[in-house]
């Protein structure tokens, strides 16, 4: 497993950020390539974002975005979701959507939905402030974690690859 930390300037879109925007070329393959919660500058092929006004190909919850896919048909996918309640009132509240999804397994079950969705040596990148990724149970394997520190009282952002093995 490769483990790197490089230090960056926080961006609220994640992708902007130097050694991410790195990250994302060393590891996007060519294929199919889906970002539920895009915001952004997200190089996946479909994006989708809650938020209207974000420039993604759909505007839908992500759970209803990832039931679109068929078993094992997507390639890849950018997992950088709101995390932190804060986050999420700030990314949503702002259209009017209060208490986003108060669902407690909601991560859970982007989680699943991406495990199903994603093909046999398929990659899954997350971003976050933790490691966990898709994870094992799902048939993933971990191959490359990046630490992006960015000093002060800011959260580290945690970036995870994983390769779908089953």
């Amino acid at each position: 497993m490769i483990i790197e930390r490089k230090w960056a300037m926080p961006n609220k879109w994640t992708f902007t950020i130097k050694p991410i925007k790195e990250l994302l070329y060393e590891e996007l393959t060519e294929g199919f390539w889906i970002d539920p919660f895009a915001g952004e500058n997200s190089p996946a092929t479909i994006t989708n974002d809650l938020n209207p006004v974000r420039p993604t190909h759909y505007h839908m919850n992500a759970i209803d975005f990832l039931k679109m896919f068929d078993d094992n048909s997507v390639d890849g996918v950018l997992f950088d979701p709101p995390y932190s309640p804060r986050q999420v009132k700030e990314c949503y509240d702002s259209i009017g959507i209060e208490n986003w999804d108060g669902r407690v397994n909601f991560w859970s079950d982007c989680k699943n939905e991406i495990a199903r969705i994603v093909k046999p040596e398929g990659k899954v990148i997350c971003f976050g402030w933790n490691s966990m990724g898709i994870g094992k149970t799902r048939g993933f394997k971990m191959h490359r974690i990046l630490l992006v520190p960015h000093g002060g009282n800011k959260n580290d952002t945690i970036c995870t690859v994983e390769t779908k093995i089953k």
